[in-house]
């Protein structure tokens, strides 16, 4: 199982980019992407980010600044990143990775039109910030 859709491309070279503070892949198809850590980070696809369904979704902000300071391998089919803001919980499969450098515009874009309309500061600390996910699924 190379990514989680069989044939998927799956990376070729992953290089973390601390002073950019961007993460970049290359693919076997010979995409490349050069990924954000924030938009990483803001669209994690763990509970804690995504919620346990449609419409539980947790708008994340203060990230802009947000580093990657460990990334750990999965398996064959994805990596862990851990954040400086203490983010470990999200599994970035090779399918996601490439979603997310696939689409990051629109998904920024995206992010930017929900903090609008939330009247959230997209530099604002995370409210609750420390109180963390408390669920009994993980």
């Amino acid at each position: 199982m190379a990514g989680l859709q069989a044939g998927a491309p799956t990376p070729t070279a992953i290089t973390v980019h601390g002073q950019s503070r961007v993460l970049e892949v290359a693919f076997s198809d010979g995409a490349h992407f050069r990924i954000p850590f924030e938009l990483m980070r803001v669209y994690s696809p763990s509970a804690e980010v995504q919620g346990h369904g449609p419409g539980q979704e947790v708008l994340q902000t203060g990230k802009r600044e947000v580093d990657l300071v460990q990334l750990e391998p999965v398996g064959n089919y994805a990596v862990k990143p851990i954040f400086s803001d203490g983010h470990d919980s999200g599994l970035f499969s090779w399918d996601y990775l490439y979603h997310l450098g696939t689409n990051q515009d629109s998904l920024f874009g995206e992010y930017l039109q929900r903090l609008q309309a939330a009247g959230a500061d997209r530099d604002a600390p995370m409210q609750g910030a420390g109180g963390g996910h408390a669920c009994a699924s993980h």
